[in-house]
């Protein structure tokens, strides 16, 4: 079962700042982390059970090759991406948007 997933504007404003930052270290290195964080959430949408619960109802997907961690919420029909931080990030920050 394939569920709807949405992007919070925050979430998406953090994949932005990363993007962005990956880029001005190496070219095309911003696209390779969309690439991989694409990746974490297309198996997010195939099986949200994949990944533990680690706060309350959010659970937490690692990104392949890159410090960041995709934090997300579901029920029946949609995945709501919450945030999508580096992981020495203070989780204090994402717990908030909950």
């Amino acid at each position: 079962m394939s569920r709807r997933l949405t992007v919070r504007t925050e979430a998406e404003a953090d994949i932005a700042k990363a993007f962005d930052w990956y880029e001005e270290q190496v070219l095309d290195l911003g696209s390779d982390f969309l690439l991989c964080l694409d990746a974490v959430l297309n198996e997010i949408r195939r099986n949200p059970l994949l990944y533990p619960q680690i706060h309350r109802e959010a659970r937490r997907a690692l990104v392949r090759r890159f410090p960041y961690q995709i934090l997300y919420v579901y029920d029946d029909e949609t995945i709501t991406v919450i945030a999508v931080f580096h992981a020495k990030r203070n989780p204090k920050i994402w717990k908030k948007r909950l």
